[in-house]
């Protein structure tokens, strides 16, 4: 089959190298520009290292993109928005990675960003991009809106859960660690070193943006007593999400475990990771550094009706790029592992 032509607007951040990356090493990809307005006309490699040698490609700016047959935004948020007529003239199919349309009322982006959505005639044409969860309409679909790294580990941690009589959904509290590459490139004084190194710092201990996606999918309202802190702790890459579920009726850990089974049995990205021994007997985000899996496990408290989802990913990969090369893959009728092959690395 002939090479599918992408390019990349936003090149130039952690989840615009790791798409790069991707997408370099992706069989049936020719990868025809990647922009940055900061960095225009310099070789990518300047900025993302681990490229040298790997592509000639250079920066180019937004206003120089020509067409192709898919566009990836990996712009900041607000960005991609207000730009959106010209990228939907470049390509006919457009995966954006920014939080720009993963909301489908303007009232749930007044609600969690705090601005009356400029283009709400466009939210419903988006999908939003979990595979485990929209498959079916990501197959189909020319446009679709990737998950937040937050709102995946969630929501793929729950989803099953909800999805059935066991979850009491009136309660649930979710604990969300963080690595720093969560922030993006640009620095703050959050991000700065002195500031950063050696911190367990609860950044959003309410209203995190992220909390509007999961109670969508989750098909939740806004009042529900659902709870989400989010906190950075001293890691680069990875997202632990710890979800506290109480059950609404009696079940065994056999039980939870068929839930699962049921559900991701036949997922290719989705690992159940619980043992009864080990150091690895539940999700941890460092082993799984530059890979597209979310291991997820759990724990039942044999005294009450307590269970603890434990899920976990690198926010760089299934959390962002990772995720939408599996879109992209589902888009095209492509292998849905294609270019995601990557096991991680142990030690670390």
């Amino acid at each position: 089959m002939s090479k599918i032509s992408v390019s990349i607007a936003g090149g130039s951040g952690y989840t615009g190298g790791e798409l790069l990356r991707l997408l370099l090493f992706h069989p049936h990809v020719k990868i025809k520009q990647v922009t940055s307005e900061k960095y225009a006309g310099k070789p990518v490699f300047k900025i993302h290292p681990n490229l040298r040698t790997i592509t000639s490609l250079r920066f180019s700016t937004i206003e120089e993109l020509k067409d192709c047959d898919c566009l990836f935004l990996a712009l900041s948020h607000g960005r991609s928005l207000h730009k959106i007529d010209f990228f939907c003239g470049l390509a006919p199919k457009l995966i954006d990675l920014s939080s720009d349309f993963r909301l489908l009322t303007t009232e749930q982006y007044r609600r969690w960003y705090g601005i009356n959505h400029p283009r709400p005639e466009l939210l419903t044409q988006f999908v939003y991009g979990i595979p485990e969860i929209h498959r079916q309409e990501i197959k189909s679909a020319t446009r679709v809106a990737c998950a937040g790294c937050n709102a995946t580990a969630a929501l793929l941690g729950l989803y099953p859960l909800y999805q059935t009589p066991l979850c009491h959904p009136a309660k649930t509290i979710v604990e969300v660690k963080a690595g720093s590459s969560q922030s993006g490139r640009s620095p703050s004084p959050g991000s700065h070193h002195p500031e950063r190194n050696g911190c367990y710092r609860v950044y959003q201990p309410t209203g995190h943006r992220h909390i509007g996606e999961i109670l969508q999918e989750l098909s939740l309202l806004w009042d529900s007593s659902f709870h989400f802190t989010a906190t950075s702790v001293e890691m680069v890459r990875g997202i632990q999400a710890v979800s506290h579920v109480f059950l609404s009726e009696p079940a065994t850990e056999k039980d939870i475990w068929k839930t699962y089974r049921q559900f991701y049995g036949s997922e290719p990205f989705i690992r159940i990771v619980k043992d009864n021994s080990g150091l690895y007997r539940l999700p941890e985000p460092k082993i799984l550094s530059g890979t597209n899996f979310c291991d997820i496990g759990f724990s039942k408290d044999p005294l009450s009706d307590h269970l603890v989802v434990v899920s976990a990913l690198d926010n760089l990969m299934k959390g962002a790029a990772g995720q939408a090369v599996q879109n992209f893959n589902i888009m095209n009728g492509l292998p849905e592992k294609t270019a995601l092959n990557f096991p991680g690395l142990h030690p670390i």
